[in-house]
């Protein structure tokens, strides 16, 4: 790859450098620096003049420090000629403010669109958005290229062990999901099921401090197999407790929840391995995670993602189409 430079952020070094060794690229240097009052000053190592610029970050648990580290590193090479900018950003930091929830709120992912603009950035990379609308709000191009490939193998692979014995089940556990399980399910071959959440269903039923109560009803048949609850985010745990507690409820033989982006924090993998209800949480590598918090959990495994951005980021300098990328593993 000529007259290309690759930055990488501080905010998964991991990932970064998996993308670099599938490349065969080293990352170009560039140093961040903090001042007293912790503002924060990037210098490139190297001269980016008329060059095709990448720039690897994504969203951490430090989002904001993150998301400034990223818009100064693209305004760097910005004033320093750079013939195209490219940001790599495999979990868009706010995606999930894509709209107003309340009379007197913000769409904040809006606002980081705006800033990346501002900033200077003339191409995203990333992974798995959690509302599609969020490319509209770029006026620049957006490729939002897709998990669901890499997801749909590491299930086959897992089904393979049980043979002809058992079946899969794809589960979707709001509604809100259900374009997303449908079309892994579709690719699959396997059955679809459906969490239904109805809130204050029965007014007399409602808890003694005045908390809402939620009756789980499946729309389908899970008995006897393998559920697997699919979703893009996990952040909230206990929507995922609720709905494998129910599926056992309901005699399925095992439950894996699947994601794209896992933002699991200390207490929430420990609720994982407390729960009886979930066998096995399979995330992707977008979203980093300390190797200390890995080890929290037997049922954690992680699904590389480095290859479908390491193959976006070669495709896009050479000006190749990346439709390839939405069906099939590299």
């Amino acid at each position: 790859m000529r007259q290309v430079k690759i930055f990488t952020g501080s905010s998964h070094t991991e990932l970064s450098a998996l993308i670099l060794e599938r490349l065969g690229q080293s990352a170009a240097p560039a140093l961040v620096k903090r001042t007293a009052n912790m503002e924060m000053n990037v210098e490139l190592g190297v001269s980016v003049r008329n060059q095709d610029v990448f720039i690897i970050q994504s969203g951490s648990p430090t989002i904001n420090d993150h998301l400034m580290e990223l818009l100064i590193m693209i305004n760097a090479c910005k004033l320093s000629s750079a013939r195209r900018i490219t940001a790599v950003i495999p979990y868009l930091p706010y995606s999930k403010q894509s709209k107003k929830k309340k009379a007197r709120g913000s769409i904040t992912s809006k606002l980081v669109a705006n800033m990346l603009q501002v900033s200077g950035v003339d191409h995203i990379i990333t992974l798995d958005l959690h509302s599609s609308q969020i490319q509209g709000f770029f006026s620049k191009p957006v490729d939002n290229l897709l998990a669901e490939p890499v997801i749909a193998q590491y299930i086959g692979a897992s089904m393979l062990f049980y043979e002809d014995r058992i079946r899969g089940c794809v589960i979707s556990k709001n509604a809100g999901s259900t374009k997303r399980v449908t079309s892994l399910a579709d690719i699959l071959k396997m059955d679809f099921a459906l969490i239904h959440r109805e809130s204050n269903f029965q007014a007399s039923k409602k808890a003694p401090n005045n908390e809402e109560v939620m009756r789980l009803t499946l729309v389908g048949e899970v008995k006897g197999m393998i559920c697997y609850v699919v979703d893009d985010i996990i952040n909230d745990i206990h929507t995922f407790l609720d709905t494998a507690a129910h599926l056992k409820q309901c005699d399925a033989f095992k439950v894996v929840v699947v994601a794209t982006h896992g933002i699991l924090s200390r207490e929430a993998l420990e609720e994982i391995d407390q729960s009886d209800a979930i066998d096995e949480v399979a995330i992707t590598n977008s979203y980093p995670m300390e190797d200390d918090l890995k080890g929290i959990t037997g049922k954690l495994k992680i699904i590389d993602v480095s290859g479908v951005l390491a193959e976006a980021i070669r495709r896009t300098h050479n000006g190749e189409s990346i439709s390839y990328l939405f069906s099939h593993v590299v």
